[in-house]
């Protein structure tokens, strides 16, 4: 029995470290499959950063051209940047740039070559835009950015990851929206006010209405949407942080995209002011800033100095070769017509254009000019400039006086509508633009049905009423010899504003329109879009000054007719935005 019993706990033995064996090497194998599982992912996790890490170089290779399109594009137009586009496709990042570049290998996916594919997918065409600027129309031209990177030191072969951008070019007429500043836009009314139409700042909003003001579209700022007053204006924020008054129907948007012209540079208020001035000698009118400037897109150029009046086609036209007689001049343009302006405290020395005649001239078999016009059989755009001294001589003594150009008789336009631009300050007196055919009227409504295409530009724009006078323009407000007649303009206005600052507040876009009448029965109405690009280099007395007038009721309007293009004024100058459309991962070798 003992003998029997020993080799049993003998044979247990044997089995139990039988089972320990194969335990151990199931435990072995499943330590080496877990161990290479670990390498394997931790492989398969180092090549796809690998990827992603060339992803983000090859999208560093198309934002890299993107810069340089977008710096061509807002400068120079579609134009530029369509001629750019050979250089655009030898932009790569390099170890110049970085020395982190250096460790990839970068090429175009349509031919391999060590470049960026950069191709125009579509040609410039007018659409209706999308996006932030959705509902405005303009022309857009579509570019496409591909590349295909390489991590050069890569442990796993050619790893090549791609991406591909999408980019429009896009171009907006100005005066498709209400309101638009280059600068920062204040607007702080007292009565009620509605602002119909797209608003936008390339630099901050400050609104803080005394009643209600309400947006019923959408409104942009570059900047900061503020609800106080305007650091500097004397009145204060009052403590006052968010407005019970203010209302956005559409979106209310900061930090956006700055809109610009193309003028070759940047687009301080000095820059823009450039437009409206006559070019310096050598200028090319091809180059970004001729090509924008209002004396090269003029049919008629007019030009007032002390000794001579000159009247002459444009520069399109034939190099300004046409000369307009003294005798056919004459009946639509007076050089010696004087009145006060109390806001600037001085004699203003005014060339003065009726415009009904203007038209009549225009239109007729006997204007020289006609012929050699492009594309449309009468001119209606002018430009004019009154570079007269500075003083009036007044027997032995001189009295300083400050340039305008003044425009009386303006209800019916030429055909095609009319454009009027010039450097000084600008004064529009009685109905503007409120009659097509001379039968039907848009006098004293908000409908702009029976109007033409119309812009108003110059250093600043002052409304004189239907009842102006320049015989009582001198008078006390008192003497109730000043005071104002309902009055309707229709047209786009882009003019000056001198800025809040010094003790003063710039009038906001409520007083961008200057008065000089007491308005306080009457009203005055506009349809339009209020553009303001620079400070007013002329007039430049500070709003708020005593006897100067009192304000009309403002019956305001954004004009709908500018959201077509057939409809626009002449010459209306094209603001430009790059905007963002598709972003993706590609197969390597696909643009």
């Amino acid at each position: 029995m003992k003998t029997s019993h020993a080799k049993c706990r003998t044979d247990r033995g044997g089995y139990a470290l039988l089972l320990v064996m194969v335990f151990l090497g199931l435990i072995l194998l499943i330590l080496a499959g877990v161990l290479n599982w670990t390498a394997e992912s931790s492989r398969l996790t180092d090549r796809n950063n690998e990827y992603y890490t060339s992803s983000a170089a090859a999208e560093a290779a198309t934002e890299k051209v993107l810069v340089r399109i977008s710096r061509d594009y807002l400068r120079g137009g579609e134009a530029a940047t369509f001629k750019n586009l050979a250089s655009y496709r030898t932009n790569v990042p390099t170890a110049g740039d970085n020395a982190y570049w250096g460790n990839y290998a970068f090429r175009n996916p349509q031919d391999g070559s060590a470049s960026t594919y950069v191709s125009r997918i579509s040609p410039s065409a007018y659409a209706i835009l999308d996006g932030q600027y959705k509902g405005l129309s303009g022309n857009r031209a579509i570019y496409r950015i591909s590349s295909d990177a390489t991590y050069t030191p890569s442990r796993y072969g050619n790893i090549v990851a791609g991406i591909r951008q999408d980019v429009a070019v896009e171009s907006i007429p100005l005066f498709q929206f209400a309101i638009f500043y280059t600068l920062d836009l204040e607007i702080n009314p007292s009565p009620a006010m509605v602002i119909t139409g797209r608003v936008h700042s390339n630099g901050d909003i400050f609104t803080l209405p005394t009643t209600s003001l309400v947006f019923s579209n959408d409104v942009t700022a570059s900047g900061t949407n503020y609800a106080t007053f305007k650091p500097g204006d004397p009145l204060g924020n009052r403590g006052i942080t968010n407005s019970p008054n203010l209302t956005f129907k559409g979106q209310d948007d900061s930090g956006t995209s700055t809109l610009n012209l193309p003028i070759g540079t940047n687009n301080t208020p000095d820059n823009v002011f450039e437009v409206l001035k006559i070019p310096p000698s050598g200028e090319d009118p091809a180059s970004a800033m001729g090509t924008n400037r209002f004396y090269n897109k003029a049919d008629v150029i007019i030009t007032v100095t002390d000794n001579k009046v000159t009247v002459t086609s444009g520069v399109q036209a034939d190099n300004q070769a046409t000369a307009v007689p003294q005798t056919q001049w004459k009946n639509f343009m007076d050089t010696n017509v004087t009145f006060v302006n109390k806001r600037e405290n001085i004699t203003v020395q005014a060339t003065q254009i009726d415009v009904g005649k203007f038209r009549t001239w225009a239109q007729s078999s006997t204007n020289p000019l006609t012929a050699k016009l492009v594309g449309k059989s009468t001119p209606n755009i002018v430009y004019v400039d009154d570079m007269r001294s500075p003083v009036r001589k007044n027997g032995s003594s001189t009295t300083p006086v400050e340039p305008g150009i003044k425009l009386v008789n303006g209800a019916q336009l030429p055909n095609g509508g009319l454009t009027i631009t010039t450097p000084d300050p600008i004064y529009v007196q009685g109905n503007y633009n409120t009659t097509a055919d001379g039968v039907h009227t848009s006098a004293g409504v908000n409908d702009t049905a029976n109007t033409l295409p119309a812009a108003i530009i110059g250093d600043a724009i002052t409304i004189l009423s239907t009842g102006w006078s320049d015989a009582n323009s001198g008078n006390k407000l008192t003497t109730g010899t000043r005071n104002a007649s309902d009055t309707t303009v229709n047209a786009a206005f882009l003019g000056g504003i001198v800025p809040t600052g010094g003790g003063s507040y710039s009038g906001g876009v409520e007083n961008f329109p200057r008065f000089l009448e007491d308005w306080s029965s009457s009203k005055f109405w506009y349809n339009g879009s209020m553009v303001v690009m620079f400070d007013s280099r002329t007039a430049k007395a500070p709003w708020g000054g005593g006897d100067v007038y009192s304000p009309p009721k403002r019956n305001w309007a954004f004009d709908k007719n500018f959201y077509d293009n057939t409809k626009l004024p002449p010459g209306t100058p094209q603001i430009l935005f790059l905007e963002r459309m598709n972003w993706s991962m590609q197969t390597a070798g696909i643009p």
